[in-house]
């Protein structure tokens, strides 16, 4: 029985004929290798960008609906090209959208999650030796409402894919060549990682590291897809390969740094000290689709009964944010509401911190003889993460990377611009 392999090709990959065709050339040697081939792709280059901001010059706030619709149209290009060069290259290929295959996504525009994958056409087309290409990042809804992913969308529809079709693996090409101890761009020596867990790569997706986005990780990890990221241009390098904690040998505590500075920080003042306050903030923001990260809550003031509760949210979900905390103040009966977007969210990750000593205290030396203030903290079994200065974020993920000596004598070469939808 023939081996699925599916594949996946960020927007800077496929942003010209020229490198389209280098695509090509990459699913060809796959199906050369005697496999089946399933490509998944993104619109090309920045298209994304050039469509939101033509939406923005007619509407400064059009509906998610609307943007849906149109940011979906830039992969449908992407799929056709590539299936066009397949076929010139004398290999049967066909590119399919996300409706005519059955990607199925629960109703929420903007950042839908996908709930299934009819298989039927793709294994038909499979089994009649044809190439698929699928648009990434978009889905469709039971009443046939065109939903997106959101960002790093195509990453989720690859390895969903890969899942609903037990594929062997799911290698998703980049313009780095794997996963590193931290941003190159920001640290030219950063090492490159032969393998990662799931549970340490999840963390640094979610801790800013743009080579993968988290849903895409979580997918992988829950259905258990042998996961590889590699480079679009060094074919012969086999990249990062992403695998379960278990099988992997920890050689030191911290596997790498990153920063989020795509964080804001609310405040929300006297909120009364009293059962159920917290809980009504924040059942709202979940009812909003508006994920939380860090949160802290300050000791209630005696006088007044009353504390402060400061939280960190995405950017982009910062004016849906401030309207409902604004709709909420009444029936909360709290102060005023105060952002802070002028911050950094820094982490070091790593399955080796587990019940190893010293780890947050060195993290935390490292900060201050840097002269970096902590603004906030939180922490898992593998992950501690501090919110910074956003003009201190690079210092403090340079710093950090030295004192748990995570160089390498080589210097990463990136090319292109991180991270693609």
């Amino acid at each position: 029985m023939r081996k699925i392999i599916v594949q996946k090709f960020g927007g800077t990959s496929v942003a010209d004929t020229e490198k389209i065709k280098n695509v090509a050339k990459t699913v060809i040697r796959e199906k050369e290798n005697g496999n089946d081939v399933v490509v998944v792709v993104s619109a090309m280059g920045h298209t994304t960008d050039y469509l939101v901001k033509m939406a923005h010059d007619l509407n400064p706030n059009p509906s998610s609906r609307e943007m849906d619709m149109l940011l979906s149209t830039g992969e449908g290009v992407s799929i056709a090209l590539l299936a066009i060069a397949l076929q010139a290259a004398g290999y049967k290929a066909v590119s399919f959208n996300a409706m005519q295959i059955g990607i199925m996504t629960e109703n929420v525009h903007s950042k839908a999650r996908i709930i299934d994958i009819k298989t039927e056409k793709l294994r038909k087309n499979l089994n009649e030796g044809k190439i698929i290409v699928v648009a990434g990042f978009q889905g469709v809804t039971e009443d046939g409402e065109i939903t997106t992913l959101g960002r790093g969308g195509s990453d989720t529809s690859a390895v969903a894919l890969a899942a609903a079709l037990n594929a062997e693996r799911c290698d998703i090409y980049t313009d780095v060549e794997g996963v590193y101890t931290t941003d190159p761009r920001v640290v030219p020596n950063a090492s490159r990682l032969e393998q990662i867990s799931y549970e340490e790569m999840l963390e640094l997706a979610h801790a800013g590291a743009n080579v993968l986005h988290p849903r895409s990780v979580e997918t992988a990890k829950q259905f258990n897809v042998p996961l590889r990221v590699r480079s679009s241009f060094k074919l012969d390098n086999s990249g990062t390969l992403i695998l379960g904690v278990d099988n992997m040998e920890i050689y030191k505590p911290v596997a790498g740094v990153a920063a989020d500075l795509s964080q804001a920080r609310i405040v929300v003042c006297d909120v009364p000290d009293k059962p159920g306050s917290a809980a009504l903030i924040f059942s709202k923001l979940a009812n909003e689709n508006i994920s939380v990260d860090m949160i802290i809550q300050s000791y209630a003031r005696k006088v007044s009964n009353t504390n402060d509760i400061a939280f960190t949210i995405d950017k982009s979900d910062l004016t849906k944010t401030l309207a409902t905390l604004e709709s909420l103040k009444s029936e909360l009966n709290c102060g005023e509401i105060k952002v802070d977007d002028n911050i950094a969210k820094v982490s070091i990750v790593g399955a080796g911190m587990i019940d190893r000593p010293g780890i947050a205290s060195t993290m935390f030396e490292t900060l201050a003889e840097n002269n970096i203030n902590i603004r906030m903290i939180s922490t898992s079994e593998i992950k501690i993460s501090c919110l910074v200065d956003k003009d201190k974020a690079q210092q403090a993920v340079k710093a950090l990377h030295k004192v748990f000596e995570l160089e390498s004598e080589e210097v990463a070469v990136v090319k292109g611009d991180l991270p693609d939808v």
